[in-house]
């Protein structure tokens, strides 16, 4: 592989369990994630590079603050946490770091979600 090839494997599917399917679609959906499916107790999104996200109704109440089974990059950290605070969405500042700037967002059934500044390489 060269330094501008892409990388031979991405990750294919992650899952959440969440008290709301309907309301945590929404979230996504509303913050950039393409719509595939909802249905009341399933959900699937799009995030770039082809990964899904799978939503899934939990039997069990998500405690307050866990953190989400996933985190977040993003090319422009500065404008995705205007774009969440302007939504109304509980988000930590922005923390400057050698590798990632990174915030957290109070997303669907309490998670803790990170976000963080993409460091990709070549052809993404």
């Amino acid at each position: 592989m060269t330094d501008s090839s892409r990388p031979v494997f991405a990750v294919g599917h992650v899952s959440m369990p969440v008290e709301d399917v309907h309301s945590a679609y929404g979230f996504f959906v509303r913050h950039g994630m393409r719509a595939i499916l909802e249905r009341d107790d399933f959900g699937i999104l799009e995030l770039r590079g082809g990964t899904h996200l799978i939503l899934t109704k939990s039997d069990e109440v998500i405690a307050d603050g866990e953190r989400a089974p996933f985190d977040l990059m993003v090319d422009d950290v500065d404008a995705v946490h205007a774009a969440f605070v302007a939504d109304g969405v509980e988000a930590t500042d922005i923390e400057r770091g050698k590798i990632h700037d990174s915030f957290q967002v109070k997303g669907p059934s309490g998670y803790s979600i990170p976000v963080n500044s993409s460091h990709a390489v070549g052809v993404v």
